[in-house]
């Protein structure tokens, strides 16, 4: 095939003239996203369930089974923001469209995967297509909504996402039983192709696009690194079998790393190059305290999620079948939520819908702190946090996505994507931390949902704390255009 022939891989084909002209193609866009992020949280919660059966299957340590969930997280922290970047400049519906065959490639050939070093080996590339995924996605969304509906939008994919995560226990366990673990990746083949027909015929071709003369390979090599190490620090920090040196040496791998990429960023931006972490979005006050509000409600809600099974087995004597029929309440409530949380951002801004999520969570900590012990209380805070959850989510989204510029719509996408890893990572540190340090049980279940309802009270002050009153009307409607936020 000649160079010319190649070349045609590398641009991105318009829809059908039929779908462009129908009055709610944008609406088309959102369903095809949600395909991905249906997949995508099925899929995290599928691999979870699998662990036991990919360590007996292999005769592998607990340790070495864990690496199969890990490769893949290390991998997508380190590659969605310059994934991200690629996309600004080369094209989202390209990316996407083939982060979908990646993905989905990748996932037969983890269930065909003779070894667990071959497994490791092709979650990572699975792990690429899922970055590809997950950096346009929002994106998407966000460029293709009219103007007052991008939290509408949002809203549904984060529908799409707490129904694959709230399938993913009961979906997994039946898979495993029924045909072992390779079922679990097998799976995604199917939804995969109708991902990438769904992205062919519905996603429109990307428009302000943002030209990238070079791209900062230094940073990438400082920042892969730096995530790593910063991952396996954390991860490393929640299992007592692990020697202290193990955690030290990541920890200082991390620091050396950070300060080397912190002097590299300032040595670019002296010399008016662009470094590879969007600073110019965290200069943005709106961006970066809707980033750290995000943290904080990842850090929250998985803290939950780690942590119950080890009170709902320890105080209650409750099977792990059971404790996953108990913990689908959470998506299940956030996937109920979701939809007035989008509607109400789109009316009145996003800080009314994210305070009252984050207030909501922190009364279900605080009163599952006070009575942990009873069945009833817990199902019920499990409640509080997936509505607040619901409610904060889809409205702190739209705030990230539009207080970015559409031209750099996939970074400001990656980098929320970047922050949803890091929060699961610290909920299941913090959690853990915090039910040691409690002694375990009843009491260390009480020390933890106090110190994650502090931290949901902290990230309620930050969102509703914004500078800006959030815009109405025309206003709403030039902040969605130029890339302005609701604060």
């Amino acid at each position: 095939m000649t160079t010319a022939g190649w070349q045609r891989f590398l641009v991105e084909p318009p829809r059908p003239e039929r779908v462009r002209a129908l009055r709610n193609a944008h609406w088309l866009v959102v369903a095809s996203v949600c395909v991905g992020a249906f997949m995508g949280q099925l899929d995290a919660s599928i691999v979870t369930l699998a662990t036991p059966a990919l360590q007996e299957h292999f005769n592998v340590s607990l340790a070495a089974a864990s690496w199969v969930a890990l490769s893949y997280l290390l991998t997508l922290v380190a590659a969605v923001v310059p994934i991200g970047r690629l996309a600004d400049a080369a094209g989202r519906k390209m990316l996407y469209v083939y982060g979908f065959a990646v993905f989905t490639l990748a996932s037969v050939g983890c269930a065909l995967a003779p070894s667990i070093g071959a497994l490791d080996a092709l979650r990572v590339v699975q792990a690429i297509g899922a970055a590809m995924l997950q950096a346009n996605s929002v994106a998407l969304i966000r460029l293709s909504m009219p103007p007052g509906q991008v939290g509408r939008g949002i809203g549904v994919q984060a529908v799409a996402q707490a129904l694959g995560l709230a399938l993913g226990p009961s979906v997994g366990g039946a898979l495993v039983h029924l045909g072992g673990w390779r079922l679990v990746f097998l799976v995604n083949a199917p939804v995969g192709v109708i991902g990438v027909v769904a992205g062919l015929l519905f996603l429109p071709r990307s428009q302000q696009l943002r030209r990238i003369e070079r791209m900062d390979y230094r940073g990438l090599i400082l920042f892969v690194p730096l995530v790593v190490a910063a991952l396996l620090t954390l991860t490393s920090a929640t299992h007592g079998s692990l020697t202290r040196a193990l955690v030290l040496a990541p920890l200082a791998i991390t620091v050396v790393a950070a300060l080397a990429l912190r002097g590299h960023t300032k040595a670019l931006l002296r010399r008016g190059a662009e470094p590879l972490l969007p600073v110019d979005l965290f200069a943005r006050a709106d961006f970066s305290r809707a980033i750290l509000a995000g943290l904080l409600s990842y850090l929250i809600l998985f803290g939950m999620l780690f942590i119950t099974p080890f009170e709902m087995e320890r105080t209650f004597g409750w099977r792990p079948d059971a404790t996953g029929l108990l913990l689908t309440v959470l998506p299940a409530c956030i996937a109920l939520s979701t939809p007035f949380a989008g509607r109400l951002a789109d009316a009145k801004g996003a800080r009314l819908p994210t305070t009252i999520g984050m207030l909501l969570a922190a009364g279900g900590f605080t009163a599952v702190a006070v009575v942990p012990d009873d069945v009833g209380v817990v199902a019920a805070a499990l409640a509080l946090v997936g509505a607040g959850s619901g409610f904060f989510t889809p409205a702190n989204n739209a705030a990230i996505m539009t207080s970015a510029p559409a031209a750099r719509a996939s970074v400001a996408g990656g980098v929320l994507n970047m922050t949803r890893a890091f929060g699961t990572a610290l909920g299941v540190a913090i959690g853990a931390l915090a039910y040691a340090i409690g002694g375990g049980g009843a009491a260390g279940y009480r020390a933890t949902t106090s110190c994650l309802a502090g931290l949901a009270l902290v990230a309620a002050a930050v969102v509703a704390g914004g500078g800006r009153a959030a815009p109405t009307g025309a206003d709403r409607t030039s902040a969605t255009l130029h890339g302005g936020g609701f604060a």
